[in-house]
């Protein structure tokens, strides 16, 4: 397993550590139309994927680490002899030319800025102030093997929709939207600088049926919600409470145990893997 080169706001690294067991490691292909840290496509490792996201800046960091890894560590090495809080500032108002630089200010910024955060403001500009991490380059970088997990992988900026509708018989489908529910937005509203609405989760739902109908084996990360209890209510669905320690508050004294929703159509009550029902 590779380690994520990105924090992440609602990363799923507790949910491979925790329970490996439930990925679809034989599958034909992956498809992941909300990439973020990409915690699940690294433990899984596939041989065939397809990536996307509608935050454009990220895919092109991915692209970035796929073709010119060492380019892109080299400007990070900089970033790092360079970091202080007026640097971080200066670089977070900046603008890139080149795609290696572009992807080092991003991974720059996403290990130094407060809590991982990624956040933009209505005009699409990221936000986030200076935390209190200073490390730049980590042990565990090891941007080679980002680049040559990343080659057979298939990069796309699109809706969540276009990559769903790729899924088909044998391949295996990880879904982890921005966390809204029914009158209550959560902590995941902004989702880049395009809102994801309740409107949006219920097209998802829609496009996943459509997707297991198909013979696609599908996970789902969601809000442990009644709304999106409903909203996966159909019976090809099985649907897991997972308890987890929620690290996002931003003090110590508010992060507590939650507990997330794990849907799937080849899972059991148990959460073992079973045939697809549909």
């Amino acid at each position: 397993m590779n380690e994520p080169f990105l924090k992440w706001a609602g990363g799923k690294r507790w949910l491979v550590a925790l329970h490996p067991e439930w990925l679809r490691l034989g599958a034909k292909r992956y498809l992941e139309p909300f990439l973020g840290s990409g915690a699940v496509f690294f433990r899984t490792e596939p041989r065939k994927a397809i990536l996307s996201d509608l935050n454009a800046d990220l895919i092109a960091t991915y692209k970035a680490l796929r073709d010119t890894p060492v380019d892109v560590w080299r400007h990070l090495r900089l970033h790092q002899r360079k970091h202080s809080d007026e640097y971080y500032y200066r670089v977070r108002n900046a603008r890139c030319h080149t795609s290696t630089t572009l992807a080092a200010r991003f991974i720059y910024l996403n290990r130094t800025c407060f809590n991982g955060l990624y956040r933009v403001n209505l005009g699409g500009v990221f936000n986030v102030p200076k935390g209190t991490k200073s490390a730049v380059l980590l042990p565990t970088d090891d941007f080679v093997r980002v680049s040559e997990m990343l080659r057979p992988a298939t990069l796309e900026t699109c809706d969540f929709s276009e990559t769903i509708a790729r899924a088909r018989e044998n391949d295996f489908l990880y879904i982890d939207p921005p966390y809204t529910v029914r009158h209550n937005n959560n902590n995941f509203l902004k989702y880049n600088e395009n809102i994801f609405s309740w409107r949006d989760q219920q097209r998802l739902a829609g496009d996943l049926a459509s997707a297991a109908k198909r013979g696609a084996s599908i996970l789902i990360s969601n809000a442990n919600h009644p709304c999106i209890h409903t909203l996966y209510g159909a019976r090809f669905w099985q649907r897991i409470k997972v308890g987890r320690f929620s690290s996002l508050a931003s003090s110590a004294k508010h992060r507590k145990a939650t507990t997330e929703l794990v849907i799937s159509n080849y899972l059991n009550a148990a959460g073992e893997q079973e045939d697809q029902r549909c």
